[in-house]
């Protein structure tokens, strides 16, 4: 059967008149807050304590935004007849937010989890260069950063746990058991 002539158009202007008749839903931005997705991607956060400086993340930026700047120090021995070790410490960590182009791939191979993605997305310039967050403004976005979701109850434990509540049942075992003073017997039985 052979479409009629204009049935398309017809379509057309019937979605159209739907939608003219609807009640229009305009965000009003500045006034309320958008509801974002709990994980949502706006700024990258740092969390300075877990760097080591390993510069995986400054490596593998395709847009090369990531500027990390250190110096080694050294730590003196643990121990009593150790040798010294050298680190490396943090002078300046920085990203160009004027270049990022928010692939998260910094996020995924930081391997010590400094790097974390915020929800905030409102931090917008005047001027380009201020787009430069230093390691200061950065460490102010973690605290905007969400909690991970919870894990599954059906889960298993993870190993870190697991191993830490076996260390501390050997430790309470070994605190419970009854101590005996010396040369005392606590053997029944015998005469």
């Amino acid at each position: 059967m052979a479409p009629i002539p204009g049935s398309g158009l017809a379509k057309g202007l019937a979605v159209t008149l739907r939608t003219m008749t609807r009640k229009s839903v305009t965000a009003q931005y500045p006034d309320t807050q958008p509801a974002l997705p709990p994980r949502s991607r706006g700024v990258i956060g740092l969390f300075e304590e877990n760097c080591t400086v390993c510069m995986l993340c400054a490596r593998e930026c395709p847009d090369w935004c990531i500027y990390i700047d250190s110096h080694k120090e050294t730590v003196p021995p643990a121990a009593p007849g150790g040798r010294e070790r050298s680190r490396n410490v943090l002078d300046r960590f920085a990203i160009d937010f004027s270049l990022c182009m928010y692939c998260g791939i910094c996020i995924e191979v930081c391997p010590f989890d400094a790097l974390f993605w915020s929800p905030e997305f409102e931090y917008a310039e005047t001027d380009i260069r201020d787009l430069t967050h230093e390691r200061d403004k950065l460490r102010e976005w973690m605290w905007t950063v969400p909690a991970p979701p919870a894990l599954d109850p059906g889960a298993e434990e993870p190993k870190e746990i697991a191993a830490a509540r076996k260390a501390a049942e050997k430790l309470a075992a070994a605190q419970a058991e009854p101590r005996t003073e010396p040369g005392t017997d606590t053997r029944e039985g015998q005469a």
